[in-house]
């Protein structure tokens, strides 16, 4: 590791709205061999948290071999904590199929690097990009207002329900398609998200992810998450009711936790990578009026 470094130096300070302040011997952290009296005057204001400054005159500058002591320029180098993010959700990508028979996103330039060109000073340019998507595109969030006419939308459901939530993961095992009250029954779920780790995303992106044998959550298990007060319900499944003909189109999971105002959050991946609780779920949408579904980045934070 290089040597570390400290600059020491006078600084004149003028404020947008009047007064001065004056420092001699000042020492401070830089973060290479040496630093411009601009950059370091940069420096000086963020480290005090200064507001309003007009003008830094920088004088007897000398750079010192010695330790950081740390500051809001420079952090002093600590032991990583362990916090980890997590990702949750489904790359969205051109074509791609979500659930069979329904159109895939079409991703196309509004605006080119080229075409921008005429627009801006030369040297400068920019790219925007257009998407036509339907709302149950990738990993994507339900709100009341997709079951339940006059429901809340996308608008309308708090970030409390959404983000940095307390989340929990129950695992099914292998084979298991319904999820029913008594595999619910040994987890807290009161104020969380609660994320059903089927190991069914494996097969997303191909025909066996929409096959009869999908897990599903029961809806005598969505009315006990419910009942018992969870936040949100996620799961890794092509949708968290039964989709096999035998269920004959009803949804009861959908109607029990959206008709309590419960999200639920479908087609999530990487479920294997979150310890069973001590990790905080968020997937929250842009806020668009009148919609009650939309992808989101879905993602957790898992601390030591």
């Amino acid at each position: 590791m290089d040597e570390q470094r400290r600059a020491q130096f006078d600084a004149e300070v003028s404020f947008a709205n009047g007064g001065g302040l004056r420092t001699e011997g000042f020492r401070l952290d830089i973060p290479g061999r040496e630093i411009s009296d601009d950059d370091l005057a940069a420096l000086f204001v963020r480290h005090l948290g200064l507001l309003m400054v007009a003008e830094v005159r920088i004088s007897a500058k000398t750079i010192i071999e010695e330790p950081h002591k740390g500051g809001r320029g420079v952090a002093v180098d600590r032991p990583s904590t362990g916090r980890r993010l997590v990702e949750l959700s489904h790359v969205i990508s051109e074509g791609m199929t979500t659930l069979p028979g329904w159109p895939g996103p079409r991703i196309t330039d509004w605006l080119t690097f080229a075409a921008s060109r005429e627009r801006y000073a030369p040297g400068t340019e920019f790219h925007v990009a257009r998407i036509d998507l339907i709302a149950n595109t990738g990993t994507y969030v339900d709100t009341p207002a997709h079951r339940w006419a006059g429901g809340d939308d996308l608008t309308g459901v708090s970030l409390d329900n959404l983000a940095d939530l307390p989340g929990v993961v129950v695992r099914v095992p292998a084979g298991v398609r319904a999820v029913d009250r008594l595999m619910l029954a040994p987890y807290e779920v009161a104020g969380r998200a609660v994320l059903l780790h089927t190991g069914w995303d494996a097969h997303f992106g191909t025909e066996r992810y929409a096959a009869p044998e999908a897990p599903y959550l029961t809806g005598d298990a969505a009315q006990a998450l419910a009942d018992a007060g969870a936040t949100l319900v996620g799961i890794d499944s092509i949708n968290i009711d039964d989709m096999s003909p035998a269920a004959e189109g009803q949804r009861p999971a959908h109607s029990t936790l959206l008709a309590a105002g419960i999200p639920i959050v479908e087609h999530l991946t990487g479920l294997d990578a979150l310890p069973p609780t001590g990790f905080r779920f968020t997937a929250a949408p842009p806020r668009v009026a009148g919609m009650g579904t939309f992808p989101v980045r879905a993602f957790a934070v898992v601390n030591p």
